[in-house]
């Protein structure tokens, strides 16, 4: 049972929880945090509570403080671990307080064997010792298990056995090997760095705080994880001075060839920018790639904190301009269901009984009724996005002059979002939705305590709150017999809502404002609005109709 202020109660005991940021959980095993306070007086949780809560808050700044991990990273590693451990060698037989280097002769040989046996297997568990330390050293997010963690045991393996190998030529007077290894070098000097608190993100943290578009923080996590990808591409050291059209131009080259949602894709963990561009091209069957709307996403976030570096005075230009590629707006593949097909559609288990919450498409017992049952049937009705739907608070949906309406909101919660500022909007609730409960779900939602009307629906690495439910929605069709190809999708309400606006008599420019097509205004951002205008907006809900059976069964 939910309790607010972070507290919960299960099985009349009092837990503390904290939702991981959306910027960090791709480090993290999980999206939220919980322990047991183990008591259960609500007073002495709220104490306990403290010190749990702010142990994790200094997590999460650990973690912010943290970067990573580059090209001159594993080649200083490479090298310091072989320098280290020779001149520890180097000790033992110069100190003999420290140990008789000879004497270790034979554990040495033993573990040279053992070294590059595990090195031909793939094994990493006799060096990550050292990588674990290298890591720390030098706060780094390679998370253990990752393709860069891997890398740096191997290339640490290497450097290790170099060691053993100069070890054995001083049991016999010669000092003079070196590496034979191509990969155990001593680093190169490094090119220009960038100065101390001129490190691109750094700027960037100064350019969030000061926040001169006043964008909202969900905004302000993408462009990190946006600009992030050309930090991994240049390196954390990176100066601000070298952010040229040469840099930019590499930079976007790489963004159109990047895959769809690769933060997702298991097999490109631990990769940068560069490398997943690479591994995904070594696949026998490549993942889609990002279209053009979405490489211009990634430009104009860092298009705009260029802005802020040439207002500053830390570049004369901005590298973007004129970089954006071009795109065609008239172009769509999504398409609306036709009513042969919403008929199949909600006659579906999902929208009956099906076998499971993993097996939507098998009939059985099982009923859903959480966001998966509702966001098809409120798109339906209300023309709204999935994801304006799926982050809705129940105190967003209340009746209005007597007429029950949902507001379209960023307002109260932290991680809500829009599209534009001409999604702030008021949209009665149909009359179709209040006939098949969806006032009742949220009520329940409220009596249980919950702040959102879809608790279960979860945000992903991205920040977005409706991307698993659209993709597995999408899987669903295909098993159902109704997609091939990329006609239908979930955003196929959307334009069915259209469409029957549209056979209603209602020409675009009169509807859209309902669907967050219009100009920003306070009325729209505050909730409030006059009852004549609201019952015009009533009279244009009700006359969205479909002429089949579109809503599932109880």
């Amino acid at each position: 049972m939910p309790t607010g202020s972070n507290l919960k109660i299960r099985n009349s005991v009092y837990y503390v929880r904290l939702k991981v940021p959306v910027e960090l959980r791709h480090l993290m095993s999980t999206a939220e945090f919980s322990r047991s306070l183990n008591t259960k007086d609500r007073r002495t949780a709220n104490v306990r509570k403290l010190s749990v809560l702010s142990e994790w808050h200094a997590k999460f700044d650990e973690l912010r403080r943290r970067r990573d991990m580059t090209e001159s990273d594993f080649a200083n590693a490479t090298w310091d671990h072989y320098a280290t451990e020779l001149h520890t060698d180097e000790l033992q037989r110069t100190m003999p307080e420290l140990g008789n280097a000879t004497r270790l002769l034979g554990h040495r040989e033993h573990h040279l064997k053992a070294l590059r046996e595990h090195l031909g297997r793939g094994e990493t568990i006799l060096i990550e010792w050292a990588a674990d330390a290298f890591i720390e050293r030098h706060q780094l997010l390679v998370p253990p298990g990752t393709g860069q963690y891997r890398e740096l045991c191997f290339r640490l393996m290497r450097a290790q056995i170099e060691v053993l190998l100069r070890a054995g030529e001083r049991d016999i007077g010669n000092y003079a090997g070196v590496p034979a290894d191509p990969i155990v070098t001593r680093p190169t000097a490094t090119a220009e760095v960038a100065k101390p608190g001129e490190r691109l993100m750094d700027l960037f943290e100064r350019y969030a705080k000061e926040n001169p578009k006043r964008v909202k923080k969900a905004a302000l996590m993408q462009a990190r994880r946006d600009i992030g990808t050309f930090i991994e591409l240049v390196g954390p050291d990176f100066p601000v001075t070298r952010l040229d059209k040469k840099a930019a131009r590499e930079w976007k080259a790489l963004l159109m060839e990047y895959p769809l949602k690769a933060a997702e894709i298991g097999i490109f963990k631990g990769m940068g920018i560069k490398e997943i561009v690479a591994a995904n091209a070594r696949l026998e069957t490549p993942k889609k790639i990002i279209v053009a709307k979405t490489v211009n996403r990634y430009i104009a976030a860092f298009s705009a904190f260029c802005n802020w570096l040439v207002a500053h005075d830390y570049l004369t230009a901005n590298p973007f301009i004129d970089m954006y590629l071009s795109v065609d707006k008239t172009k769509t593949n999504v398409r609306p269901f036709t009513d042969e097909e919403r008929k199949v559609l909600f006659a579906s288990p999902l929208f009956h009984c099906c076998k499971s919450d993993a097996k939507w498409h098998v009939v059985g017992g099982h009923k859903i009724r959480d966001h998966r049952y509702w966001l098809p049937h409120v798109m339906m009705y209300s023309g709204a996005r999935p994801g304006e739907i799926a982050q809705l608070l129940v105190d967003d949906v209340r009746q209005m002059h007597g007429v029950w309406v949902m507001h379209i909101t960023d307002e109260g919660d932290e991680e809500k979002s829009l599209k534009t500022k001409g999604s702030f909007r008021i949209v009665p609730v149909h009359s179709k939705l209040v006939e098949m409960g969806f006032i009742e779900h949220v009520e329940r939602q409220r009596v249980a305590g919950e702040r959102r009307v879809f608790p279960e629906a979860e945000r992903n690495a991205r920040g977005h709150i409706a991307s698993a439910f659209e993709k597995k929605f999408g899987t669903y069709l295909i098993k159902l017999g109704l997609k091939e190809g990329r006609g239908l999708t979930l955003y196929s309400f959307r334009h069915g809502f259209s469409d029957a606006m549209r056979q209603a008599g209602f020409m675009d420019e009169e509807f859209g404002f309902l669907m967050g097509h219009s100009k920003f205004s306070m009325t729209a951002r505050y909730g409030q609005m006059p009852q004549g205008t609201l019952q015009k907006r009533v009279e244009l809900i009700e006359a969205v109709r479909y002429f089949d059976s579109s809503e599932g069964g109880e």
